[in-house]
């Protein structure tokens, strides 16, 4: 009899003890914060109780923190903090590529840069600036370690290259990486570059936007082409800062985005603009599902993806003479290319975006020359552009 107790007592407490199977444990989620003021120590006593602070951006009160999911709500209601919410996903967005085998060595602009009015087929460029005294940040992949064949060496600025990495996940350390901007296996950011600063092919020169431009490297995103948007707002407040340092006008390429507007990163775009830099991001590829972030932030210029209809008409049709674009019927809005179909959306902008050659490497690191397709290819267009407006006028 007590052995038949002593198993219907252990049984009852097991009942007890054991969870049900529908229960599940708050994940951990990374969070990015901002704080009404400083982060004084109490402040950061007060938020370990709620999780794991993992890196901080003094210049805008913003930190990173992992921490129960469950815990956001008591995060939200501390009276010290501005905002808070899940860290945000960026990425580059699908682009469509295929290998450009007919570049030549005899062409020196091509049909994108026409389209713009910065260079005319056979007479090279028309416009007198050339980007010349004027920085332009590339926030993207990186380049590639070939980066040297393609781009002159005195353009691309070594001592200022950044990149940033971890974040996205709980178990991310957000830290700084020294070199890694220039081992990128992903090749958008070079491809990127290559619309702006123009590129070498063999002997010839093939034109960019703002051939005479510094450009500045940072890495944001990983080799996938993801990332984090604090680790994104980490290059921002970078840029900003660097450019209150050298009192020089400083552009800002993001051919990046995801589909919610994190705090911290509008946090660290108005410091950026608050400190004399003006940023440029890609629309998005979602189509009439509307525009990512942070192009759709209204101080944010954003770019929408343009085409020509004369594409693929006749043979080298890339490097061929393309009319003035003064009549809308010569050019089109990729169907791809994200619509501000959301009243908060502000879309400013349409460059060419649909068959952009420039260098690129697939199979492990073997590079060519190939069109791709994006918003991310329109992106760096206008922020050439903007740099040769500097030029004229850096006011």
């Amino acid at each position: 009899m007590k052995k038949i107790l002593a198993i219907l007592v252990c049984a009852l407490l097991v009942s007890v003890v054991a969870a049900p199977d529908s229960y599940a444990a708050p994940k951990t989620i990374t969070v990015n914060v901002v704080l009404k003021q400083e982060a004084t120590p109490a402040i950061q006593k007060q938020l370990a109780s709620l999780g794991r602070i993992s890196k901080k951006i003094d210049a805008i009160n913003a930190l990173s923190m992992t921490l129960k999911a469950d815990k956001l709500d008591d995060l939200l209601a501390l009276d010290f903090v501005e905002a808070a919410n899940e860290d945000a996903l960026r990425n580059t967005g699908p682009v469509d590529k295929s290998l450009a085998t007919q570049i030549t060595e005899n062409g020196l602009s091509t049909w994108n840069l026409d389209a713009i009015n910065v260079t005319d087929f056979g007479k090279g460029r028309t416009v007198e600036q050339t980007g010349e005294g004027v920085y332009v940040a590339v926030l993207d992949t990186g380049l590639i370690k070939q980066w040297r064949e393609f781009f002159p060496v005195d353009q691309i600025l070594t001592q200022y290259a950044k990149s940033f990495g971890g974040g996205g996940s709980a178990n991310a350390t957000i830290s700084e990486q020294p070199n890694v901007w220039e081992q990128d296996v992903n090749s958008h950011g070079t491809h990127v570059t290559s619309t702006i600063l123009g590129y070498r092919l063999n002997a010839s020169l093939i034109n960019g936007v703002a051939p005479e431009v510094k450009i500045i490297p940072v890495k944001v995103l990983n080799q996938n082409g993801s990332g984090s948007s604090f680790v994104i707002s980490q290059g921002i407040t970078y840029i900003a800062d660097l450019a209150k340092e050298l009192e020089m006008p400083i552009v800002i390429n993001m051919s990046l985005g995801g589909p919610q507007l994190d705090a911290v990163e509008k946090a660290a775009i108005d410091y950026a603009i608050a400190s004399g830099v003006i940023i440029v991001a890609s629309a998005g590829n979602a189509g009439d599902k509307g525009m990512s972030y942070p192009a759709a932030y209204e101080p944010v210029i954003s770019v929408a993806a343009s085409g020509w209809t004369g594409e693929w008409i006749a043979n080298g049709w890339w490097k061929g003479n393309v009319a003035d674009p003064t009549v809308a019927e010569n050019f089109y809005i990729t169907d791809f290319s994200s619509r501000d179909q959301v009243v908060e959306h502000d879309l400013d902008v349409a460059a060419p975006g649909s068959l952009i050659v420039g260098p690129y490497a697939v199979d492990q690191g073997k590079y060519g020359y190939y069109y791709l397709g994006g918003t991310s290819m329109a992106s760096p267009h206008v922020a050439g552009a903007v740099a040769l407006m500097l030029e004229k006028d850096s006011s």
